[in-house]
């Protein structure tokens, strides 16, 4: 049976059962339990500094207006952070691979920015459409320039998360086949080739992180547009 490379992101089942709900609420059961202590043991004081962590560098370019969202941040980068990472086991699969599932974080989060903004500052948030100065016969240009600029903000979110990870993940998938198939004729290159994917892998690590980082500190930098 010959496999296509893009067979790995396409969602695996059991027993009829889509597994992606699966990988989609396992990074859930990585996160603290709720417990009548604070601490509970070495894991428990790790997790606390990492959310403390993500948490204050979420919340540096916000006001004190926009940390109601902390909540909401935090929970959505360590979601993103845990299911990029565990995307990275094998025999496993990774949602975030997904647009479909991209887009459905980052639309309706972009939408909740753009109604705060028209709610609290209608004419602040109409007044990013036309910048200041502006001469008379270039206003409807930039009028629709700017708004599609705008609405573009949720695609660019989804497509950027989706098109580095599937990236990353076929580069892997290449060099790993180039080690197998020349492992048993050139053992030499085939030893090169599987330092290159050991290499890779800590590369993709980085990479899952920061795109996790970079979707939710895209999300806080649209809100405080509008807070």
């Amino acid at each position: 049976m010959n496999l296509s490379f893009f067979d790995q992101f396409s969602s695996p089942s059991l027993l009829g059962i889509p597994l992606i709900l699966v990988a989609t609420l396992l990074p859930a059961l990585l996160l603290p339990s709720p417990n009548k202590r604070w601490i509970t043991g070495r894991l428990s004081v790790l997790q606390l500094w990492l959310i403390n962590l993500i948490t204050k560098q979420l919340m540096m370019p916000l006001d004190k207006k926009g940390h109601k969202w902390a909540l909401i941040l935090t929970s959505l980068m360590l979601f993103l952070l845990l299911t990029n990472l565990l995307g990275l086991l094998p025999y496993t699969f990774t949602p975030t691979t997904q647009l479909s599932m991209n887009l459905a974080l980052a639309f309706p989060l972009w939408l909740a920015t753009l109604l705060i903004g028209l709610r609290n500052q209608p004419s602040v948030s109409l007044g990013h459409l036309l910048p200041e100065g502006t001469p008379t016969p270039l206003i409807p240009a930039l009028i629709l320039i700017e708004t599609t600029s705008l609405l573009i903000r949720p695609l660019a979110l989804g497509v950027r998360l989706t098109a580095n990870l599937t990236a990353g993940h076929l580069l892997i998938q290449l060099i790993s086949t180039a080690t197998t198939v020349l492992f048993s004729t050139m053992p030499a290159i085939s030893f090169l080739t599987l330092i290159i994917l050991f290499l890779l892998t800590i590369l993709e690590v980085a990479v899952a992180t920061i795109q996790a980082y970079v979707f939710v500190l895209l999300l806080s930098l649209y809100l405080q547009e509008n807070i």
